[in-house]
Order: structure tokens, then sequence, then C-alpha cells
């Protein structure tokens, strides 16, 4: 168990859809949602962004590296440290993989259980030397990376990394804090309440502010926090955020939080100068079914979201937009997967996309604000969870004047991770 290299083959593994039943997978992520994915509509009303019939184009060049075996479980969430891949899975295990795409060795991929707790790991997020992981059980946990051990084996070195936890979100003093005080409860069921520094249901998804003091996690509670990441004090719950559970979120450079939901929307939220709250500056609503994912361009101009409707939404930013209005418009839809979508990545001028149908699309604009399908991902044998990428600079041959080499990490509920290489020309 551990690495397999990948050799495409006619021959498909039978794999059906039935065997991932598991409903907040298959059913877009929402614990109200009752209609199968394979069912959804997509969206007439938006204008294709894709050309008619799809170009293959001989000068882009992909292939399967490695398909990295070891859960046992779905693997919902996977996050990228320097060289090293950390993945979580439904069985609550974090993995973490060091795989070295220079060398052509297979011994060099070094794979250990670095933690293991009692709730699926939904998301994962790295800051230095310390992970943060959203977690079903509602919680937020805290781990630190510690490297001391190492052991030398007959073909490689195995660095024994393991993650100690060194705090559960939210923490006991903040727990403490918000106790005594009448106005620090909220209404969570009928004859519930609880304080509003807690989330009562799943933890779906994390982010990062660019400088790294504030990580934001959103909830199927319909809420979205925000958290100081030198001592892990909640500063801000937004309650009700949406109508439904939250999927997704992402942020922008310039202070944007972007949040998508199961309710078909997606929000648009900023804390201005002199406010201490986040307050709504827009909602953008285009889809019909739960949107389940979110990633933005690097400069923050375009967004981009999937959903069950099997469409990508690109979202362009208004030109000389103030904060007020509508914010983004919509530009058209990326079509050409068959099932819903269940993440987004960006990595430089791509979008790479992971759905349901098993495959993962790589995509780039064109010209005229087209989109091209450079490469379609065949290999999973079940839906693909969880997208990451990167530039592949390792050798002087993947990034030349003509064009660059990227890696693409995907994470299955076939219980496996499969790294790819493209390698894509220049304009």
């Amino acid at each position: 168990m551990g690495f397999l290299s990948c050799h495409q083959s006619s021959k498909r593994d039978p794999y059906q859809l039935q065997q991932y039943h598991d409903h907040d997978h298959l059913h877009s992520e929402s614990s109200s949602s009752n209609s199968s994915i394979s069912s959804q509509i997509s969206l007439p009303s938006v204008p294709s962004l894709t050309p008619t019939i799809e170009k293959s184009p001989s000068t882009t060049n992909h292939h399967c590296l490695a398909t990295l075996k070891g859960h046992s479980s779905y693997v919902f969430s996977i996050a990228l440290a320097g060289k090293h891949l950390y993945s979580g899975s439904s069985d609550s295990e974090i993995r973490l993989w060091n795989w070295d795409p220079s060398s052509s060795s297979n011994h060099n991929l070094v794979r250990n259980i670095v933690a293991e707790g009692s709730s699926a790991v939904k998301s994962i997020v790295v800051l230095g030397d310390k992970l943060f992981t959203a977690h079903q059980d509602h919680k937020i946990r805290v781990w630190k990376v510690d490297n001391n051990v190492t052991s030398h084996q007959e073909y490689n070195t195995v660095y024994q990394t393991h993650l100690k936890c060194i705090a559960t979100l939210p923490t006991v003093n903040d727990r403490c804090m918000k106790l005594f005080s009448a106005k620090n409860y909220v209404k969570v069921r009928r004859h519930k309440k609880c304080t509003w520094v807690h989330h009562v249901d799943t933890v779906s998804a994390l982010a990062l502010s660019t400088d790294g003091s504030l990580l934001y996690s959103v909830s199927w509670d319909r809420t979205f926090k925000v958290w100081r990441t030198s001592d892990f004090k909640c500063l801000e719950s937004v309650w009700n955020a949406h109508d439904d559970a939250i999927n997704a979120i992402v942020l922008s450079n310039e202070g944007y939080v972007y949040t998508g939901s199961a309710d078909k929307r997606i929000k648009v939220w900023k804390k201005h100068e002199g406010n201490k709250k986040h307050s709504l500056v827009a909602t953008l609503e285009k889809h019909k079914s739960a949107v389940n994912a979110l990633a933005i361009s690097t400069d923050g101009s375009v967004l981009y979201s999937g959903a069950c409707d099997r469409s990508i939404i690109v979202w362009e930013k208004i030109d000389g937009d103030d904060g007020d209005g509508d914010h983004m418009v919509v530009a058209g839809a990326l079509r050409g997967h068959t099932k819903a979508i269940l993440c987004l990545a960006v990595v430089s001028d791509l979008l790479c996309s992971g759905s349901a149908d098993k495959t993962v699309r790589i995509w780039r604009r064109g010209i005229e604000n087209n989109y091209d399908c450079l490469a379609v991902f065949h290999g999973h044998r079940g839906p693909v969870k969880c997208l990451t990428a990167s530039v592949n600079s390792k050798t002087a041959q993947d990034v030349t004047d003509s064009g660059n080499s990227y890696l693409v990490y995907s994470g299955s509920l076939d219980f496996d991770i499969k790294i790819w290489q493209i390698w894509v020309p220049n304009f």
C-alpha cells in the first residue's frame, strides 16, 4: 500500500454511484437536499463560455504521475504545504504524503498517519507549522507539526512527522468567557440555545486571510465565524448568513469574503473601515441548485462557483466597484461535467474542477473571454471531492519560455489521491 504509478487503461472499474451513498456528498452537501445530483438540470439561461465542440489541443500534455493509496474511507480534504501533502478522510484520519515529482524513484514516497480523531475531516488549511482542520463534530482543531523523529530505511529516510493537537475551537477560555451573559446566547433550535462562539453543525470549510492573521469558518449551521490565529479567539459570528447550509468560502486580497450555500446563493461580505463586523455587500443568484464550491482568481477579479446543476458559473468584478451594488456580474458558464461540481481550485491562470462524474477538468481563459477545456483527467472510480494544484518548477524542462508545467492533486470518494501533471503552452 502506498504508491502506484498511473497507467491509463480502457478497462474501467465497474463502481456504481450508489456505492457512494453518503448524503453530504451526493446530495449537494446539504442536509435539506433530496434530489439526486444526476437529475439536476443545467442552466439554459446562462450563456456558455466554452466552444460548442470541445477542442483537443495536441500541444497540451497531461498524465497521471501516481496514485496515493492508504486511506480506507472517503478522502474529503487535501492541502499542500511545500513538498508535503496533507489529506483528511471521513474516518477522521489525517495523513501526510511526501512525494517528490523530480525523482524517478518510487521509494521517495513517505506516507503516514499523523493524527487520528473521532470525526470526519472536512477541510484543511496550513499556516506555518500549524494545521487547522474542520470537522463533522462541529469543531475546529489546531495541530502543531512535530518533525523531530527520523528513522532510516533501506531506500529512503522516513520523517516520522506527528501532529499534536494544541487547541479545539472554540477554546475553553472562549466558552467560559461567554457563559455568564445572556446576550452571548443565540437560539439554535426551538428549545435550545448556545453561545455564539459555537458552531452547532458540521464545519464544512475553512479559509485564511491573506496575512494569515484571521481564520474564517463556515458551517451547515448557516453561519460563518472569524477567529484570530494568534490566540484562537472567536472575534465574530455572522448568524443566519444564509437560508441553508454553507458549503464553501473564499477570500480575496481586497478583503471580500464569498460564501456559497445550499440555498443556491453566493453572498459577498466585507468589513468596511471603522466597522467591527462584516456586512453584506451583494447576493449573487444564478445557480438553480446547491452551491458546493468556490474559487477566486489570483487578482480577485473573477469568481468561479460550482453547483449541482453541472455548471461552473464565471462571475466578473465590475470595474470601479466601490463595494455597493451588484459587485460581480455573470460572464457565462463552463459546461462539460455530466454531474455535480464538487470542488474547484485555481493555480496561475488555470481553473481545475472536480465532479461527481469522477473526472477532473482543466480550464483556461482564451481569447474574447471564452474558456478552453485543456484536459479531462479520467481514472478515479468515485466522485472527486477535493482538489489542490501548484506550479511544477522541479526541473528546467517543465518551465520554459514556451509553456508551464503544473501538478494537480485530486482526492476522491474511491479512497485514493491522484497526482496529475499537465504541461500547458503559452498563448
